[in-house]
């Protein structure tokens, strides 16, 4: 049976969900009744680097707060799903009609709304702070919390494997 390091190799596609995963499941509230989240940078630059590089990288969240949509744009996500409560059938579908196999897919996620899509995808990740069922579904438990850099810990491991991290920077001269 496959580990989840022969899976990193065939992964072309993030599909990634935001509370507890992109941010730490925090909210803050504003006096001004505004939610506010944070996001670390080292997620935005693996992000943007998959996306540059030709990965996908699409958002599937059940959160309702489009505060976080700039960002994603700004790092270069076409693809954001949100207020998805059922989030295995909009993954299904969006791979139908871009021509992606499943197997091709890392699914990152933290609570139970995550298990259905995980279970679909070609490898389940999860932060460490995830919910203890979603650890029992993941092929691949990240060794950062989420909002943590654990964004970038699961796209740098699949672009250094499939050698698209920054391919030359590290070359010596």
């Amino acid at each position: 049976m496959p580990t989840y390091l022969d899976k990193l190799q065939h992964i072309d596609t993030f599909i990634l969900d935001v509370d507890g995963v992109l941010t730490d499941g925090k909210v803050y509230i504003t006096p001004d009744n505004k939610i506010m989240r944070s996001m670390h940078t080292k997620d935005g630059l693996a992000v943007k680097h998959a996306i540059d590089q030709g990965y996908r990288v699409v958002i599937i969240s059940g959160g309702r707060d489009e505060n976080i949509l700039p960002r994603l744009k700004n790092l270069g996500v076409k693809d954001i799903f949100l207020h998805t409560t059922d989030k295995r059938p909009v993954m299904e579908q969006y791979l139908t009609r871009h021509g992606i196999d499943p197997s091709r897919v890392a699914y990152m996620g933290d609570d139970i709304p995550d298990i259905p899509p995980m279970r679909y995808a070609g490898l389940a990740v999860c932060p460490a702070n995830a919910a203890p069922e979603v650890k029992e579904t993941a092929h691949w438990i990240i060794g950062r919390n989420g909002g943590d850099a654990c964004v970038r810990e699961l796209i740098e491991k699949v672009m250094k494997v499939r050698g698209d991290w920054f391919p030359g920077l590290f070359e010596k001269d």
